[in-house]
């Protein structure tokens, strides 16, 4: 972890990938933040839709080296940060795709598709469905209680819980909504 927050710290002054440009707080705020939904991971196929600088992606595959993680992202120069990250990390488990999360059609569905203050909820699940089975959950992390975008959620897919998570260090509102297709 702590050799991710240093590639981190390197990359972040060339290509701005995280506002956060202290170690310690990229400790707190990126790498705790990430690892706090381990306990919600679900199977052995995972994707991080819109990984940016590989938050929550790596540190969960660092985490968790018996799965397998796809880091998905449109912007190149992020995608380059990821495939750099992943060779010195070497991180064997992890695969970088660059596309849009609506473009990508792999052939297997994802366990947990997850993604990080990447877009309203309804969003997510419109743009990540393709990469959804019958049993998959969508991890969205929000910084606030989503109640609006709760009620937007197409009636296809359905709210399985909503935690709300909290860490040492943490100093801000953290929830983790997990969605999955609606049974019929």
């Amino acid at each position: 972890m702590l050799a991710f927050i240093a590639l981190l710290v390197k990359w972040n002054r060339v290509y701005n990938l995280t506002a956060v440009r202290d170690a310690q707080q990229m400790l707190t705020r990126h790498i705790i933040d990430s690892l706090s939904i381990l306990p919600y991971l679900r199977g052995a196929r995972l994707i991080d839709v819109g990984a940016g600088a590989g938050l929550p992606g790596i540190p969960l595959a660092i985490a968790r080296p018996e799965c397998q993680f796809v880091l998905l992202d449109s912007n190149r120069k992020k995608t380059r940060f990821l495939q750099q990250a992943k060779a010195e990390l070497q991180l064997g488990n992890v695969d970088v795709v660059c596309a849009r999360a609506e473009d990508y059609h792999p052939a297997e569905s994802f366990d947990s598709v997850i993604s990080r203050a990447l877009a309203s909820l309804s969003q997510i699940v419109s743009w990540s469905s393709q990469l959804c089975g019958a049993q998959s959950v969508i991890l969205a992390m929000k910084g606030s209680y989503p109640e609006a975008e709760i009620s937007e959620i197409p009636k296809s897919f359905e709210i399985k819980a909503v935690h709300k998570i909290d860490y040492w260090g943490l100093e801000a509102e953290r929830y983790l909504v997990e969605i999955m297709l609606a049974k019929s």
